[in-house]
């Protein structure tokens, strides 16, 4: 992502990301930071851009915590869902409903070492740029006059 005064650009892992986050945003009613990191995180992954009606309810504007045990699901898409899950609801979702040993080994997997320890590190960087743009592109105030 760069910035041009007000204006951003995400860097895309590929076209197919960048297809899809173009087409979900579409389909959001919300276009905020939330919804457009939740969309840049699913769409890391061909796992999670083709499964993306398994984990998102566009309609209702939620996440289905259920896809996360799905067959489908690979270690790497996990994390992309977690990372879009944590991102979008800031918590660990997926775990609300757990308990006890379960509970605590869910939020362990919503971890920074777990999440950014694979291949999908620098687009989750990119991501969290999305999610927080305030806190990564700070303005020097004292460079304005007031």
């Amino acid at each position: 992502m760069t910035m041009d005064r007000n204006k951003w650009m995400f860097t895309f892992k590929n076209q197919e990301h960048e297809m899809f986050y173009m087409n979900c945003m579409l389909k959001c009613k919300r276009k905020d930071v939330y919804h457009k990191a939740l969309v840049y995180c699913l769409g890391i992954s061909g796992d999670t851009r083709r499964n993306v009606e398994r984990i998102f309810d566009f309609e209702k504007g939620s996440i289905k915590t259920e896809c996360l045990e799905e067959e489908w699901i690979t270690s790497g898409s996990a994390k992309v869902v977690r990372m879009a899950f944590n991102l979008f609801c800031n918590g660990t979702p997926s775990a609300y409903t757990l308990e006890g040993e379960e509970k605590v080994k869910e939020c362990q997997r919503y971890t920074v070492e777990d999440l950014f320890c694979c291949e999908y590190a620098v687009y989750f960087w990119e991501a969290v740029k999305v999610r927080y743009p305030e806190y990564c592109f700070p303005v020097d105030l004292s460079a304005l006059e007031m």
